[in-house]
């Protein structure tokens, strides 16, 4: 399950805000553009591409209110970027020279100067600064005078069937603040949000499998039900559990110990501390430490209902779940936004790298990159490269649409993780067999059948595309250096020449027909609130487990951050025993899996629902031999924590 700024990137046996620039620089600095208007620095992207002439409905009118950030540019943004890029890369001199967020702030932050002339600018034109931290100026007031303020009118368009304000043309910034603004985002009112004076709602209701089950693959083959492609097939796990995942990824001896992963999600479970310590307990995970979980949460909620607050709730306890079942001694630090909207969480993913409170962050949320607005691109980047800089990683979930054709009729991949900045991580379906053996993986993509009225067949086999990894190539983010001589150009140069970002990077678990058992607090039909488990999966739940191995490998590097780890990953590309190469078709014949499910989602009463789920058919996407658009590099294998060992 995947909580996507819009929904939730996590998939309960189910799969679970932001447009780009096209062209930017392969390191991500805003390009400075000189405006129409003599004496003024066009801020790029600020226009977003459905503000047409055509879907133009005219002025928004002056009174009407607007809340905007004005980010900060800083003193040497293009330094920035060179410096993240020199720290993470293994063949630069400079590479592991990290700075601490109070040296990385005085080399590249805004300076109070900077400060004073953006606010000052901002009132002269009748805004209200509202709130200045180091990374923007927030500002509220009419139309009329964000108008002024930033050299544009902003007009009414049609985005599909409902109406939103946006700037008729590129916002911009007066010559004499000489750059320090990076852009400007709330000029616009479409939602940018990922997907939940609030107060949080209970537990979503109850979601539990029906059995049959395999306690490991193929352990329960479903010999009284039709075959697939030429064979019986297995009965889908019951779920894995963290000693299945540390077989499968080569954790060997490393806990994760003394090192610290950070979680950004919406929101916050009122009952994370009891589910984890009740899931450690049975399933025989080390038992938490009273110092080992923390949570940093906003003073207020806001959204609950438009975001769905309580779906967050799975997302965040299975985030955390899987990181312990893998990393047992890593200390964890959930940080919840106040609502599933890009501004908070920017200010989660800010309060990471503000406060150095990991050197790995997971995160499994983000939407499709139509909807992704140049503006918070740039506010996005620029909070990855400070945490670069100062050896901190990012891992974001690829999405569980696949090529997002079927869910959004065009085919494009996901953000945050187009980002070049972050580490994209798409998904598998994992078969773990008797005495927690790796067999083979397939990339993560299901297509559905069910069983016939006389039992006997497979109604439409194989069936009709229901979820798989997210990946692809971008249309706005330009080819990152280190994925240059990897990535074929098939795929690179898919929309453009010269190149583009693919996603993802690497791989992990995500299909929820072989997914990960997980323990949550659910509101069942009584109206009771207790402790119940359930298989999952998504990206969601692959992003937790890289962050996981990341945190095993730091270990094993003597504790030294790997920070930013694209450079890194890519630099172990090709070499013997690092990756598990995956493909769609690792056994030489079509895979598949029985599930039978309650219908009501709870029990039996409601009848039973039996189907076949055929693995590896992710859309228009293929895991093929080398680098792909559904695995990246492809999974951990036995020796890819070890390649980081300090001999």
């Amino acid at each position: 399950m995947r909580s996507n700024r819009a929904n939730l990137r996590a998939g309960v046996s189910m799969a679970a805000t932001l447009p780009m620039i096209a062209g930017a620089l392969a390191l991500g600095i805003p390009a400075a553009h000189a405006a129409d208007t003599p004496g003024r620095n066009a801020l790029a992207g600020t226009k977003p591409a459905w503000a047409t002439a055509k879907a133009d409905k005219g002025a928004t009118s002056d009174n009407a209110r607007v809340s905007a950030r004005v980010y900060l540019a800083g003193r040497d943004a293009a330094g920035l970027a060179a410096y993240a890029k020199a720290v993470s890369d293994p063949n630069s001199p400079s590479y592991g020279k990290y700075l601490s967020a109070k040296q990385s702030q005085a080399r590249f932050g805004a300076t109070k100067a900077q400060v004073a002339a953006v606010k000052s600018w901002l009132k002269s034109s009748g805004l209200t600064v509202t709130e200045v931290t180091q990374h923007y100026v927030s500002v509220t007031g009419d139309v009329a005078a964000a108008e002024k303020a930033f050299g544009t009118q902003l007009h009414n368009f049609t985005k599909g069937s409902k109406t939103y304000r946006a700037p008729s043309k590129t916002a911009s910034a007066p010559d004499s603040l000489k750059g320090a603004v990076l852009t400007v985002t709330g000029l616009d009112s479409a939602p940018h949000k990922a997907s939940h004076h609030d107060t949080l709602p209970g537990p979503d209701a109850v979601f539990k499998n029906s059995g049959p089950f395999s306690s490991y693959y193929g352990s329960n083959v479903a010999t009284s039900l039709p075959g697939a492609y030429g064979q019986k097939i297995p009965y889908a796990v019951k779920g894995y559990t963290g000693k299945q995942l540390r077989a499968a990824y080569g954790a060997g001896k490393y806990t994760g110990k003394g090192v610290r992963v950070a979680i950004t999600d919406a929101y916050a479970s009122p009952t994370l501390a009891y589910d984890l310590g009740t899931y450690a307990k049975k399933h025989g995970d080390k038992a938490w430490k009273t110092s080992q979980l923390h949570q940093v949460l906003p003073n207020a909620y806001t959204k609950t209902e438009e975001c769905g607050a309580a779906g967050w709730y799975g997302e965040e306890t299975l985030d955390v779940e899987a990181v312990h079942a893998v990393a047992p001694d890593a200390n964890v630090t959930y940080v919840g936004a106040g609502s599933c909207y890009d501004d908070d969480l920017l200010d989660s993913l800010s309060k990471v790298v503000d406060n150095h409170l990991a050197d790995i962050v997971s995160n499994s949320w983000g939407d499709v990159e139509a909807n992704q607005t140049p503006d918070l691109a740039a506010a996005y980047d620029q909070v990855f490269q400070f945490g670069a800089v100062q050896g901190i990683g990012f891992y974001f979930s690829s999405g569980d649409n696949g090529d997002e054709v079927a869910n959004t009729g065009t085919k494009q991949v996901d953000t945050p993780a187009n980002s070049a900045w972050v580490t994209a991580v798409g998904g598998t379906s994992l078969a773990v067999g008797k005495g927690d053996k790796y067999q083979w993986e397939t990339g993560w993509g299901t297509e559905k059948a069910t069983l016939s009225a006389d039992g006997k067949s497979w109604d439409g086999f194989p069936g009709a595309y229901t979820s798989g990894a997210g990946g692809g190539t971008s249309k706005n983010v330009a080819q990152p250096y280190y994925q240059k001589g990897v990535v074929p150009d098939a795929l690179a140069k898919a929309n453009n020449a010269t190149g583009n970002r693919v996603v993802p990077d690497i791989a992990a678990i995500a299909d929820p027909n072989t997914g990960f058992l997980v323990g949550q607090t659910q509101t069942f039909p009584d109206g009771s609130e207790r402790y119940s488990e359930y298989r999952i999966g998504g990206t969601s739940l692959a992003a937790p487990v890289i962050a996981a191995v990341q945190a095993l490998a730091q270990e094993a590097r003597g504790g030294k951050a790997i920070g930013f780890a694209n450079p890194s990953i890519y630099s172990r590309y090709g070499k013997k025993g690092i990756f598990h190469d995956v493909t769609d078709n690792p056994k030489g014949h079509g895979l598949a899996v029985v599930r039978t499910d309650f219908v009501n989602g709870y029990d039996a009463t409601g009848g039973l629902a039996v189907s076949v789920r055929s693995l590896g058919k992710d859309s228009s996407l293929s895991a093929v031999k080398g680098y792909d658009d559904v695995t990246g590099v492809g999974s951990p294998a036995q020796g890819y924590v070890q390649s980081y060992r300090r001999h």
